[in-house]
C-alpha cells in the first residue's frame, strides 16, 4: 500500500516539476485575463477600421460585405445544389429542403479529391475540375433534367459586389491555383460549366464563404443564430452588421453578413507583443510569409508545427528526451494537429503521447510524455483564447449595434479543430463567456456545415428573390408615371372648370364653393377679435389681438374636447357644446357680456350664400351630428347662443380652415393666393376671378374658391390609380364611395391603407411570419403619425421594429425594411397626387391672368405637411414639374385656422366700414 502511494507521490511530483519547466518555457505564451481584454479591444479597432470606406483599404481585417441579407425564417422550400470548395476534399450537395410547418432538410452529397495538381496548377483547369464533379453527380443522382438553383461555398478572401459575384482576393491553406486572383470565380465555374451545357441546367445564385455557410446553417434551426466561427484547418468568423455601419455597400437599410477574415488580424504588426520566437519561425516557413497571422496562432494547419518547433527546440536545450532528437523531428508537417488533440485526450492522452514520440523515432520518459503533453495543452489552450478575444469584440459590437444591455444570442460552430480536439469547445465557451459577461451565448455545432449552409443560402435568396417579386407588385401600384401625374392634374383641371359653371356645377365632384371672401389683408386691420375652430375631434376658442401698422398679432387660445357621442348624436347638442364651451372660455378670459366680432372656422362642405351664411353639404371626417347638413350653420351656433341666453356675439364670418390659412399666409406675404391643407383632410382655396364664378353675380374682383377637391374622383375619373387597398380604406368608412381623392392622400387615411396592404402581404407569408396578429386587424391601429415617425431618415430600423412592437407586431429586421418602403410607397403617392391637384391650380391662374410666368404663394398647413419627413419636398418637385412656368413659394401657416378666421373677420368688418362710408 504504501509503495502504491509512494508512486502516485512522485507520478505527482513528476508531473508539477514538468508543468512548471514547460510553463517557464512557454511563458509568453500564456496569456493574462488583461492580455486577452487587450485583444477584444484591438481586435474592435481592426472591425471598425475594416468596415469605414476611407480606413478599409490599409486594414488588415477586411470585413467584406457578403450581400447575405437575411437569415433563413422556415419558409423556405425546394431543391437545391451545393458545391463546397476549400477544404481537403472538394464536395457535392443536393439539399431538399421542405416547410410543411416543420422545418426539414435532405440532403445527399459526394465528397472528390483535390489532388495538389489541381489546386496549385492552372485556374482554368481548377474549375474545369470542380464542374466535371458537379456533372458526374448529377448523373449519378439523375437530375440531368432538372433546372437547379446553386450555391457555391468558397473558403477563401472575396471581394463581393453581388451575392453572387465575388472575386478572389487572394488564396489561402494550401491553394494556389494560377490565374485565378483578382477574377470573378462565379463567371470561372460559369465558363467551366458551358462545356456540360448538355447535362447542366444550374443557375449561380450565391457566392458563399464556409463560414457564413456555417452561420446559415444554424440559423436555420436556431433564429438567434447571427454568428458564425470556424476553427478547422484555417479559422474565420462571420456576423450579421447593420447596414447603416457598412460604408462598403450603399444602402442603410436592414442587416448584412459581413466576413470578417479574421485569419488577417495582426498582419499589420498589431499582435506583435504576443507572437512568440516559434510563431514567427512557422511564419517564415509557410507558403505566405507575412500572412494569416491571427490564424497561424489558431488553426488546426498550423497547431502541430507549432508543437513541433517547441519540442525541437526544448529537445536542443536538452529539456527533452535527454537532448536527443530524431530526425523526423527535423521534418516540417511531421506532427499534426489531430496528434495533438490525441495526446490532450483526458485519460489514454499519456498512452497516445508516448505512442506518437515513439512513431518519431524517439524514447520518451514518463517526465517527456507529461512535458509534452503540456506543451500541446499550452498552445491549444492559446489558440481557444485568442478565438474567445476576437469572438467576445464581435458579441459586444452585435450588443452595442442593438443597444442592449444584454445580448441573448447564438455562434454557429464549425471546423475539425472545435469538433475533434477533446478540450477545445469547453475552453472556448469558458473564456468567451468570461470576456463578455453580459452577452448569454449558446454554441451551436454545425451539421453538414458550410456546404448545407450555402445550400441554405441559396433556399434564402431563392425565397427573398420570390418575395421581393410579390412586393414589388405591390408596391408598383402607388408609383405613379409622369404620364399618370400629368392625367391627374388635366382630370383635376376639367373638374375645377365643372365647378365654376352653373350648369355643371351640380355634377361636378370639386364643388368649388364660393366663401365670399374678396379681399386680402392690407395691414391696416385692428382690434378684438373671437375665432371658433371645429374641424377635428378637438375644439379651439381663440382670442385674437390684431395690431395694424407693425402687424402684430397676439393670441390667446383653450381646447376644449369633442366626445364621440356628440360628434355623432344631434345638431341641437353639438352646437350646444359648442356654447358651452365659448361660455367656459370667455369666463376664463374674464370677458363675459364682451360684445366681440367673431369668425368662425368650419372645416367642412359648406355652401355659402354670404360671408357668414354657409350651409353644411355633408360631414366628413368622423362626424355624423343629425339635423345638420342642408341646415345654415352660422344660424344653428346663433340659436344655440339665444338658448343659453348668457351673451351675444357678432357672428361676422363662416370660414374654412384653408381660407385661414391663405390669409395668415396672405398678411405676412402678398403673393399668397392658394391656401393648402395637407393633414387629417385635404383640401384647397384660392383667388379666382369674379368673371369665372358663375355661381356668384359680379365680375369686379376676386372672391376665394374654397374647391373641396376632398370629393375630386367621386365620378370615377381616379379608377385606373385607385387600388384594391383604396377601395377597402373607403368601403370601410363612414361614408363609402366619398372623398376619394381626400382618402388617398389625407393623414385620415393614409395610415389604414398601410395597414391595409400590410394585412394583404401578411396573408400572402411576406411579413411578420405570415401571423396576422389581432391588433393588426383593428381599424385606425396604424396611425400616420406612424408613417412620419417610420420614414424618418434618421430612425434606425431598431427604432422602427420598436414602434412596430408596440403595435404588438413582432417585427424581424427584413419585416421592417418592408414595412418603411409601404410607408414610403403610400406617402409618395399622396404627396404626388397633391402635387398634381395644386400644379392644375396654379396653371390656371397663370393662363387667367395672361402671364408667361407666374410668381405665386401657397399657404401651407396640416400635420402631414409639417411632420412627414419627405411629405413636402415630393409635393413641391412634383409641382415644380407639372407646372414649370409658375415659380411657387410655400410657406408654413402659423395657425391658419384660429388667426386665418380672425383676420378674414377684421378683413369683412374693415370692407363693410369701407361700403358703409361710400
Amino acid at each position: 500500500m504504501f509503495a502504491v502511494h509512494l508512486m502516485a507521490f512522485y507520478f505527482t511530483k513528476l508531473k508539477e516539476d514538468q508543468i512548471k519547466k514547460v510553463d517557464r518555457f512557454l511563458y509568453h505564451m500564456r496569456l493574462s485575463d488583461e492580455t486577452l481584454l487587450d485583444v477584444v479591444a484591438r481586435f474592435q479597432a481592426e472591425m471598425q477600421k475594416g468596415l469605414g470606406k476611407d480606413t478599409n483599404p490599409t486594414a488588415s481585417v477586411k470585413m467584406l460585405p457578403t450581400f447575405v441579407r437575411a437569415i433563413p425564417d422556415g419558409s423556405e422550400n425546394g431543391e437545391f445544389l451545393s458545391l463546397d470548395l476549400g477544404g481537403s476534399k472538394f464536395r457535392v450537395l443536393k439539399v431538399q429542403v421542405s416547410e410543411e410547418g416543420k422545418r426539414n432538410v435532405q440532403m445527399e452529397s459526394q465528397f472528390y479529391p483535390t489532388p495538389n495538381e489541381i489546386i496549385r496548377g492552372n485556374g482554368t483547369e481548377l474549375f474545369e475540375y470542380v464542374a466535371d464533379c458537379l456533372a458526374d453527380f448529377m448523373k449519378t443522382k439523375e437530375l440531368m433534367q432538372k433546372k437547379l438553383p446553386l450555391g457555391l461555398t468558397f473558403s477563401f478572401p472575396c471581394k463581393q459586389t453581388k451575392l453572387e459575384e465575388g472575386v478572389l482576393l487572394s488564396w489561402t491553406k494550401k491553394f494556389k491555383a494560377r490565374g485565378v486572383q483578382g477574377t470573378d470565380v462565379v463567371s470561372s465555374l460559369t465558363n467551366a460549366m458551358r462545356k456540360h451545357k448538355q447535362d447542366l441546367d444550374v443557375d449561380i445564385l450565391a457566392l458563399v464563404n464556409d463560414t457564413v455557410g456555417t452561420m446559415m446553417t444554424c440559423a436555420y434551426d436556431d433564429p438567434y443564430c447571427e454568428v458564425g466561427v470556424i476553427i478547422g484547418t484555417g479559422t474565420n468568423a462571420c456576423y450579421m452588421e447593420d447596414m447603416s455601419n457598412i460604408e462598403l455597400v450603399e444602402g442603410d437599410e436592414g442587416r448584412m453578413c459581413i466576413n470578417t477574415e479574421w485569419g488577417a488580424f495582426g498582419d499589420d504588426g498589431a499582435l506583435e507583443d504576443i507572437r512568440t520566437e516559434f510563431d514567427r519561425e512557422l511564419d517564415l516557413g509557410s507558403l505566405n510569409p507575412g500572412k494569416q497571422l491571427f490564424e497561424k496562432m489558431i488553426s488546426g494547419l498550423y497547431l502541430g508545427e507549432l508543437v513541433r518547433l517547441i519540442l525541437l527546440k526544448m529537445a536542443k536545450a536538452g529539456l527533452l528526451f535527454g537532448g536527443e532528437k530524431s530526425s523526423a523531428l527535423h521534418i516540417k508537417g511531421k506532427i499534426e494537429t489531430r496528434h495533438v488533440a490525441a495526446m490532450e485526450k483526458y485519460k489514454e492522452g499519456l498512452a497516445n503521447t508516448r505512442e506518437i514520440l515513439t512513431d518519431l523515432g524517439l524514447e520518451p520518459s514518463e517526465a517527456d510524455c507529461v512535458a509534452v503533453q503540456h506543451v500541446c495543452t499550452i498552445v491549444s489552450f492559446r489558440s481557444a483564447n485568442l478565438c474567445a478575444a476576437a469572438l467576445a469584440a464581435i458579441l459586444t459590437r452585435l450588443r452595442e449595434n442593438k443597444k442592449l444591455a444584454r445580448l441573448r444570442t447564438t455562434v454557429g460552430m464549425d471546423g475539425t479543430l472545435y469538433k475533434i480536439h477533446p478540450q477545445y469547445p469547453k475552453r472556448l465557451h469558458k473564456v468567451v463567456r468570461k470576456l463578455v459577461p453580459n452577452c448569454d451565448v449558446r454554441f451551436l455545432l454545425s451539421e453538414s456545415g458550410s456546404t448545407k449552409g450555402a445550400a441554405m443560402v441559396t433556399a434564402v435568396a431563392s425565397r427573398v428573390q420570390a418575395q421581393r417579386k410579390q412586393i414589388d407588385k405591390v408596391l408598383a401600384l402607388f408609383r405613379l408615371t409622369r404620364e399618370q401625374l400629368v392625367g391627374v392634374r388635366d382630370k383635376m383641371r376639367v373638374e375645377l372648370e365643372y365647378g365654376l359653371k352653373r350648369d355643371t356645377h351640380p355634377l361636378a365632384t370639386v364643388k368649388m364653393l364660393p366663401t365670399y371672401v374678396c379681399g386680402m389683408p392690407d395691414g391696416t386691420e385692428k382690434g378684438k377679435f373671437l375665432a371658433l375652430d371645429l374641424g377635428g375631434t378637438n375644439f379651439r376658442v381663440l382670442l385674437v389681438k390684431i395690431r395694424s401698422g407693425r402687424r402684430s398679432v397676439r393670441m390667446y387660445n383653450k381646447i376644449f374636447a369633442i366626445p364621440l357621442e356628440i360628434m355623432q348624436g344631434t345638431g341641437e347638442e353639438l352646437f350646444d357644446h359648442i356654447v358651452q364651451c365659448i361660455a367656459d372660455f370667455l369666463d376664463y378670459m374674464g370677458l363675459k357680456g364682451a360684445q366681440l366680432p367673431l369668425g368662425f372656422t368650419f372645416s367642412f362642405p359648406c355652401r355659402q350664400a354670404g360671408i357668414d351664411k354657409g350651409t353644411l353639404i355633408e360631414w366628413t371626417k368622423g362626424f355624423k351630428a343629425t339635423d345638420c347638413e342642408g341646415e345654415d350653420v352660422v344660424d344653428m351656433l346663433r340659436e344655440a347662443i339665444k338658448r343659453r341666453n348668457e351673451f351675444d356675439l357678432d357672428i361676422v364670418a363662416v370660414v374654412n380652415d384653408t381660407v385661414g390659412t391663405m390669409m395668415t399666409c396672405g398678411y405676412e406675404d402678398r403673393n399668397c393666393e392658394v391656401g393648402l391643407i395637407a393633414g387629417t383632410g385635404s383640401n384647397m382655396c384660392y383667388m379666382e376671378e369674379m368673371r369665372n364664378i358663375e355661381l356668384v353675380e359680379g365680375d369686379e374682383g376676386k372672391m376665394c374658391i374654397n374647391t373641396e377637391w376632398g370629393g375630386f374622383g367621386d365620378n370615377g375619373c381616379l379608377d385606373d390609380i385607385r387600388t384594391q387597398y383604396d377601395k377597402e380604406v373607403d368601403e370601410g368608412s363612414l361614408n363609402p364611395g366619398k372623398q376619394r381623392y381626400e382618402k388617398m392622400t389625407s393623414g385620415m387615411y393614409l395610415g389604414e391603407i398601410v395597414r391595409q396592404i400590410l394585412i394583404d402581404l401578411t396573408k400572402q407569408g411576406l411579413l411578420f411570419r405570415g401571423q396576422i396578429s389581432e391588433r393588426l386587424r383593428t381599424r385606425g391601429i396604424f396611425e400616420t403619425k406612424f408613417l412620419s415617425q417610420i420614414e424618418s431618415d434618421r430612425l434606425a430600423l431598431l427604432q422602427v421594429r420598436r414602434i412596430l412592437q408596440q403595435l404588438g407586431l413582432d417585427s424581424t429586421c427584413e419585416d421592417s425594411i418592408v414595412v418603411k418602403e409601404v410607408c414610403g410607397a403610400v406617402s409618395q403617392r399622396a404627396a404626388e397626387l397633391y402635387g398634381a391637384g395644386l400644379a392644375a391650380v396654379v396653371e390656371k391662374r397663370r393662363e387667367d391672368q395672361g402671364f408667361e410666368h407666374l410668381k405665386i404663394t401657397v399657404g401651407v398647413d396640416g400635420t402631414l405637411y409639417k411632420l412627414h419627413p419627405h411629405f413636402s419636398r415630393i409635393l413641391q418637385e412634383t409641382v415644380k414639374e407639372l407646372a414649370p412656368r409658375c415659380d411657387v413659394t410655400f410657406m408654413l401657416s402659423e395657425d391658419g385656422s384660429g388667426k386665418g378666421a380672425a383676420l378674414i373677420t377684421a378683413v369683412a368688418k374693415r370692407l363693410q366700414q369701407a361700403r358703409r362710408e361710400n
